[in-house]
């Protein structure tokens, strides 16, 4: 239920941190725009390619994340903040729908639908703040509409010709990654205040989650829709069974504890603080292992070829890796159980490069699989987060 005008923006401590469908049909739309990003990468298979698919990735992430961050400060059953959303959401389709184009002389879609998503939401929020007299959290919006209008100046420079100057989209991206992490230093306005951090709900680890689990699910989708316009063999559903068995493993890997890691409040708000980065390590992770499977059940058999190893390999090892950063960064806990899984595939790689790609994926899985297999795994996945104290 959507409620009259703006009243209560701001959302209150004891509010409902459950998604709204909104905020789900928004989730969508951006796996949709990821699903996209894995295509273009298998299109794109080179160290420059591979760079430019990232730094467009990166805008599609932190696309969501701000938003996100945006509902969970602000009620999301609110007019304007459903406003916001969906402007978001417009704006992931104008960046999803210009993706293979960018290089071809519409850059230019991509960067205003990356500028006008933030830009709009920002001023959204200040006009209604400021109508309603909420001096701290127009504050708080005006500075993160700052740093998105400087960083959009060179968005746009960048694609003003309709070509992509990626020097400009590079210093564009670190713009607002930096400006983030250094909690918005803004003129006149300061530095968001560290305990504003502290004060995040259940809703943002709910939506992370939300968020990741839909992800996953593009390792099986991209590659399902490759075989629906190829022939249908017996070395094609054993990749499509091992896509399937490494989403499920990444799964593993991921939603045990995320939750409670995400809700720890504590420690300077650390954990709303790293969650956007150690995510889009683990978002590219995602979309590296969509492409290489892809790939895979376009060409089963044969050698292997080093870019293909590089994303067969390299894709679950990134994800593993943002989440075993995510653990650290958190808990101070060195999940050593989750990073010694990455030495069967890597150990494989100098030899790998002969043997046929589903043999590789095969060896992929049975490395993931070692979350769940290897006594004192499961110690490290029981719910419920502990800090490490001094002396432990």
């Amino acid at each position: 239920m959507t409620t009259a005008g703006t009243a209560a923006l701001v959302r209150r401590p004891d509010g409902s941190t459950r998604a709204t469908l909104l905020e789900l049909l928004f989730d969508v739309v951006f796996v949709a725009a990821l699903a996209l990003t894995s295509t273009l990468l298998t299109e794109n298979l080179s160290w420059s390619g591979g760079a430019k698919v990232l730094l467009m990735l990166t805008a599609i992430w932190w696309t969501w994340s701000v938003t996100s961050t945006t509902t969970e400060f602000y009620d999301p059953q609110q007019r304007p903040i459903q406003v916001i959303l969906m402007i978001a959401m417009v704006g992931s389709v104008g960046m999803a729908a210009s993706l293979p184009m960018v290089t071809e002389g519409h850059a230019l879609i991509f960067a205003v639908s990356y500028v006008g998503t933030h830009v709009l939401r920002g001023i959204i929020l200040i006009t209604s703040l400021y109508r309603q007299r909420h001096r701290a959290a127009t504050i708080r919006a005006s500075r993160f509409l700052f740093w998105f209008v400087t960083s959009g100046v060179f968005w746009i420079t960048g694609a003003a010709d309709g070509y992509v100057n990626w020097t400009l989209w590079t210093i564009a991206i670190l713009i607002d990654l930096l400006s983030a992490a250094a909690r918005y230093p803004t003129p006149w306005l300061g530095r968001v205040p560290i305990d504003q951090y502290e004060h995040t709900t259940g809703h943002l680890g709910e939506r992370y989650q939300q968020f990741v689990i839909l992800a996953l699910g593009d390792i099986i989708l991209v590659p399902t829709m490759r075989v629906s316009r190829t022939d249908l063999d017996g070395v094609r559903v054993v990749s499509l069974f091992c896509a399937f068995a490494v989403m499920l493993l990444l799964w593993q890997v991921y939603v045990f504890r995320a939750g409670e890691l995400l809700e720890a409040g504590a420690r300077g708000g650390r954990p709303a603080r790293v969650a956007p980065y150690t995510h889009l390590v683990m978002l590219a992770g995602v979309v590296a292992t969509a492409a290489s499977f892809d790939l895979v059940v376009s060409r089963p058999t044969g050698t292997t070829p080093v870019r293909w190893l590089v994303l067969l390999v390299g894709g679950p090892a990134l994800f593993v890796v943002g989440r075993a950063l995510f653990t650290l960064l958190v808990s101070t806990s060195v999940p050593w159980w989750r990073v010694a899984c990455l030495i069967v595939p890597l150990l494989l790689l100098p030899w790998a490069g002969g043997w046929p790609p589903v043999l590789v994926v095969v060896a992929v899985a049975l490395g993931l699989a070692g979350h769940v297999l290897i006594p004192g795994a499961v110690r490290e996945t029981t719910p419920g987060v502990r800090v490490r104290r001094p002396g432990d």
